[in-house]
């Protein structure tokens, strides 16, 4: 029997697949190039499910997948939290002392600024912290070396010349796992989080109104971003998330009341939440 399978976005190796390996075991990962590829694979069937990036503890807000999520026509199912181990990878046999330079994302650079800093090592940024691994095996070279997740050494046949390098021992991503169809008979332990994306009406306080049913209806709202639609700079969209179920009765009244005010309103997802993990 085939196995399911879960898309990602990144090379083998990449924290994607240590999230597809660790929130879902039993499904085979299939590298995609980009986040529009992972979600299209889901849309057309070539996976079951999708793990998409969504904001990271230290770095913020993943670029562009706010953007991509509504037009997706895949629903949000679970979350997954996933602690960035940044570890120093270089070909077999190389030694941290003889090391020159290490490639990988900014952003990875970024969060091992102090440990690149205190080994005076040259940064070169590079597309994807798993092909920086992976070109970094090809080269051989015992003074390249590169950034990414210990699985990506794993995968390539590095040697790990230091481990969680981060400078934040909390840095954590946040995925969504994404697919075709949504349970909406599904409770979760520690509660369940409904997600939305909307526009509100051209009227005065039109934000502060929409707003309003979920303090009084006491429904607690955890996330609330903003982005431009179309490159405009008067078109803005919203994305939010609220503790609760649509079928909640307080939820129900806050999601009229924000209707009322609203001339675009979609529900990406309803989903359990999931705890993040915690430094160790």
């Amino acid at each position: 029997m085939t196995s399911p399978k879960i898309a990602y976005q990144g090379e083998p190796g990449a924290y994607g697949h240590q999230a597809c390996r660790e929130a879902k075991p039993d499904h085979e990962p299939l590298a995609c190039p980009t986040f529009e590829d992972a979600l299209a694979a889901v849309r057309e069937g070539r996976a079951d499910l999708g793990m998409i990036a969504v904001e990271n503890s230290t770095y913020g807000r993943v670029a562009d997948v706010h953007q991509l999520l509504p037009d997706s026509g895949l629903h949000i199912v679970e979350e997954a939290f996933v602690r960035v181990r940044i570890a120093l990878m270089a070909p077999k046999g190389a030694k941290l002392e003889g090391l020159r330079r290490v490639r990988s994302m900014s952003i990875l650079l970024g969060q091992a600024r102090g440990f690149l800093n205190a080994h005076g090592l040259e940064r070169l940024n590079w597309s994807d912290n798993a092909a920086a691994a992976r070109k970094v095996a090809e080269m051989a070279d015992p003074a390249e070396g590169a950034l990414a997740s210990p699985m990506a050494a794993e995968v390539y046949g590095l040697d790990l010349l230091a481990e969680d390098i981060e400078d934040e021992a909390s840095n954590t991503t946040r995925f969504y796992i994404m697919a075709r169809d949504v349970d909406l008979q599904r409770r979760g332990s520690s509660g369940m989080i409904t997600s939305f994306v909307f526009r509100v009406r051209n009227i005065p306080a039109a934000l502060y109104k929409a707003m309003g049913g979920f303090a009084t209806n006491g429904v607690n709202m955890t996330k609330l971003e903003s982005y431009m639609v179309g490159g405009n700079f008067t078109a803005t969209q919203f994305y939010a998330e609220i503790e609760g179920h649509p079928d909640d009765a307080a939820v129900m009244r806050a999601m009229e009341e924000l209707d009322y005010f609203t001339d675009y309103l979609h529900v990406m997802g309803v989903f359990p939440a999931a705890k993040p993990h915690h430094a160790t």
